[in-house]
């Protein structure tokens, strides 16, 4: 959008030894910063409780529009700070609280679905987690030296946050367990290959490759935007006659709304649309 700052956000290191989450209001989007750069990102519990608050916030506020998750420092995330973890999993609990927007995205029963985008800007070491939370977002960019890593298998335990089911949704069951069951380390082209990623760009340039396309997506009639996000995700998770029989029902909505009616203007005056989410 005209007048954005799209400079990347700064990398200075983390005040709280259990990390933090970092959020930025850049006009409509939410910038989502994972900061623990000393500990290459490693999520803790409190880290997890501030992404779901984040995620959160990007939807329960009219005036953010689309959200950009990126990190500190020189890698994306190194996954799961296990230490700290490990209880959690083995007592069957969550670190992200009821209620909240899962930013796994799994329509796991007492937590929200995200409605609107999430822009993904990935770097550097991108293991586990990290790959889970970039295939649970809408689009990601990610810089030509992502180090990529589903490596659960190594450490006795199996990936639970979405990998097993869409990285052979992406890429297709073969190409899935490939990555599953080595746990190797692959590169961006390959995530590009696998359809992981939309985008690779030079290492340093991510960030605002993200926030133009997050910004263009601003740009768009915010209902109209979402509807097409969660008819898009249906299709995916239920099939395209469930999707499709929405059509009718979600069309006649948006053509009574008021940035319809706008839509419809500015095409007639030639000029760019100014849409208020209404």
């Amino acid at each position: 959008m005209r007048g954005m700052n799209t400079a990347a956000a700064p990398t200075t290191p983390t005040a709280h030894p259990d990390g933090s989450i970092d959020c930025e209001v850049r006009g409509p989007l939410l910038l989502i910063g994972i900061n623990r750069p000393a500990k290459r990102n490693g999520f803790t519990p409190k880290m997890f409780r501030e992404l779901g608050e984040a995620y959160t916030r990007l939807d329960d506020e009219p005036a953010l529009r689309v959200g950009v998750l990126h990190a500190l420092g020189d890698h994306f995330t190194a996954g799961l700070d296990l230490p700290t973890i490990a209880p959690l999993m083995q007592r069957g609990e969550k670190a992200v609280p009821l209620g909240l927007v899962d930013p796994l995205n799994l329509g796991m029963e007492g937590y929200r679905r995200r409605a609107k985008p999430m822009v993904v800007a990935v770097k550097g070491i991108t293991y586990t987690l990290g790959i889970e939370l970039m295939l649970a977002a809408d689009i990601v960019v990610a810089a030509d030296d992502c180090r990529f890593s589903q490596l659960e298998v190594r450490r006795g335990i199996m990936a639970t946050g979405g990998a097993t089911l869409r990285m052979a949704e992406r890429a297709g069951l073969g190409n899935a367990l490939l990555h599953l069951l080595t746990g190797d380390e692959f590169g961006s082209a390959e995530a590009l290959r696998l359809n992981f990623v939309q985008k690779v760009a030079p290492a340093g340039t991510e960030l605002d490759e993200a926030l133009k396309i997050a910004g263009a997506i601003a740009a768009q009639a915010p209902l109209a935007v979402v509807a097409t996000r969660l008819n898009a995700l249906k299709a995916v998770e239920h099939g395209p006659v469930a999707a499709m029989q929405e059509f009718i029902a979600t069309q006649q909505r948006l053509s009574r709304s008021e940035d319809a009616a706008e839509g419809v203007r500015s095409f007639v005056e030639r000029r760019a649309a100014r849409f208020q989410g209404r």
